[in-house]
């Protein structure tokens, strides 16, 4: 049976390396995107890999853009299979230096977003009787580095809306896969909010020596949604530090302070 998907930020980045995985099943690939002409751009990227794209505009702050999308695509495919609650922003500071306005701008985006998506397609899956939501968190929401607590809690949210949905809606048949990728290449940078002076360029130069791409991490969801599979944790290193701070949580404090020094220096945040 051909699979029908439905990506939120898929225009870019680990949305469209995603879309065209599953473009070569032959599936059908709806992208949701509030930029038109990547996204239609993305959607022709998918038909020439096999499958069947369609581009629609959807601003995960509205409710309304979810809901209208959820009903197009059962008018258009008779249903949706996967739901990959993608896109999202970034932001770095200290805590005293992070605005109010910084904080409900990541959280309605990286939160909210997912909350709406989960939401709005819910009563699908379960008339279905099947279907899988695909949230995509991050190592941040897990490791907790400092300067980033407003991304790190957004992320923390999503693990914890994604840990609830997967006990709460399993005995209807939906399945929950929640997406802790580490640094790897995409655009992430290019929406961050910042008051730190280079952020943006020294997360870049982690991204660029990752040697995970967003093939890679696109493939790893493909495999945890066909095996029904909760965590998706593609970096080996950051992998063995949850372990780490799971079973020995006292060596990995002291890791992380290690760590954390190292981190607040490169970004010229040390505090005396």
């Amino acid at each position: 049976m051909t699979q029908r998907i439905f990506i939120t930020g898929g225009a870019s980045g680990l949305g469209r390396a995603l879309a065209l995985r599953y473009a070569k099943d032959g599936a059908k690939v709806c992208i949701g995107d509030i930029n038109p002409e990547q996204g239609a751009a993305v959607a022709q990227e998918i038909g020439n890999a096999g499958g069947e794209g369609y581009f629609v505009e959807c601003d995960v702050r509205r409710l309304t853009d979810f809901e209208r999308v959820r009903d197009d695509l059962v008018q258009k495919w008779g249903g949706v299979d996967v739901v990959v609650n993608n896109a999202g922003v970034a932001s770095a500071g200290a805590i005293e230096d992070t605005t109010m306005a910084d904080w409900e701008w990541i959280l309605d985006i990286n939160v909210l977003g997912v909350v709406r998506g989960c939401k709005a397609f819910t009563p699908l899956f379960k008339a279905q009787g099947a279907g899988s939501f695909v949230n995509i968190a991050s190592m941040a929401g897990l490791m907790l580095a400092p300067l980033m607590a407003s991304y790190n809690v957004s992320k923390a949210g999503v693990i914890a809306l994604s840990e609830t949905l997967s006990q709460e809606l399993r005995d209807n048949g939906i399945h929950v896969c929640c997406v802790c990728p580490a640094f790897f290449q995409t655009n992430l940078t290019r929406s961050m909010r910042s008051d730190i002076p280079g952020v943006q360029q020294n997360v870049n130069k982690l991204m660029k020596r990752s040697s995970i791409t967003a093939d890679d991490v696109a493939e790893d969801i493909y495999r945890a949604v066909r095996d029904r599979a909760f965590w998706v944790l593609p970096h080996a290193r950051e992998r063995r530090l949850w372990r780490l701070k799971r079973h020995a949580p006292r060596a990995f404090d002291w890791l992380m302070h290690q760590e954390s020094k190292r981190w607040m220096s490169k970004m010229g945040k040390a505090r005396a």
